[in-house]
């Protein structure tokens, strides 16, 4: 009797929690378990909890989306304490093969294989033929990505650090929050203002222009008073957050020419319903000038499949990749 084809093992390794899954030879993602990264010593402790967690498959093969770049053997993570060779942590593992890429090349890889029932489209409308497509996502950090038609049906992704872009105001109110932004860091990316640690970044700035203290809050804490309303901080904070991410998109569409759409994922916004759809999102993405009516073309959609990234990593199997 032949033996079932031994699982792969497919994560999704971010700032805050890590995500692990097991891939079978036909394509099904099971044994889905996420793990908190501040809970394991490393890299290497974590993939042996997760695998001891779900019985201890026999596995050989695993592909890594990490939210931070994949630039030679060392990955020193970005926003996490945790730095390893990826060579050492195969040979650890006990692996035949471990892949790493970039968490939103990953995300990118993820789209055309995700179900239109898990994107709500925000404005636009869609493209009748394959075209560039854009993904960003704000979580514990901000992922930017692409994903490029080409020659039979084949889709090559973008990989890039497009997180850390400067940030422009969009009106007299930004200026002034953007003011007490660059005193503070310098250079302010869109990282610093459209992710977990920027939201927190926002209600700071906003404290300090109005006079009052700043609350301890964490991003969830801004979010949920913002939606639930009667904090006018909370809710100029999460506006400001909304609006500073259309334009980032709409500058992201242009520079890709992402004609086919632009992908929002990550933690935060698929969490947000109504009050991103009805915030200036969408206004700021097209505020583009002479470009305006481009713009107005593009479809926006929010990812509310739990998993893209690990969809996406799991078609690195098939592409022949080598370690």
């Amino acid at each position: 009797m032949t033996q079932p084809a031994a699982p792969k093992l497919i994560a999704d390794i971010g700032g805050t929690n890590a995500r692990f899954a097991l891939l079978d030879a036909d394509g099904r993602i099971h044994a889905h378990k996420t793990l908190p990264c501040a809970e394991q010593a490393d890299f290497v402790s974590a993939v042996q909890a997760y695998l001891l967690a779900v019985g201890s498959p026999p596995v050989s093969e695993a592909a890594v989306a990490i939210a931070n770049p994949v630039d030679g053997d060392l990955i020193r993570m970005t926003n996490h304490n945790w730095t390893f060779s990826i060579e050492a942590s195969r040979r650890a593992l006990g692996l035949k093969r471990l892949l790493f890429r970039n968490d939103f090349t990953a995300l990118a890889l993820s789209l055309p294989h995700l179900p239109a029932a898990d994107c709500r489209q925000i404005g636009g409308r869609p493209a009748d033929t394959p075209q560039p497509l854009a993904v960003l996502g704000p979580g514990t950090g901000l992922g930017v990505s692409g994903l490029l038609p080409c020659a039979g049906g084949q889709w090559v992704a973008v990989s890039g650090e497009g997180g850390h872009v400067s940030v422009s105001p969009g009106n007299a109110r930004e200026c002034d929050i953007l003011q007490l932004c660059w005193s503070r860091f310098g250079h302010v990316s869109a990282e610093r203002l459209i992710s977990g640690m920027g939201l927190q970044n926002l209600y700071a700035a906003i404290c300090q222009l109005e006079g009052v203290t700043a609350e301890g809050l964490s991003p969830a804490d801004i979010s949920a008073r913002a939606m639930a309303g009667g904090d006018g901080i909370c809710e100029e904070a999460l506006a400001v957050f909304c609006a500073q991410l259309g334009s980032v998109s709409g500058n992201l569409a242009l520079t890709l020419g992402a004609t086919g759409g632009v992908y929002i994922g990550g933690g935060i916004v698929p969490r947000l319903g109504d009050f991103f759809v009805n915030s200036a999102f969408r206004e700021r993405f097209q505020a583009k000038g002479r470009f305006h009516d481009y713009l107005a073309a593009i479809p926006v959609y929010v990812i509310h499949n739990p998993h893209p990234a690990l969809i996406g990593i799991s078609q690195c199997f098939k592409d022949g990749s080598s370690a």
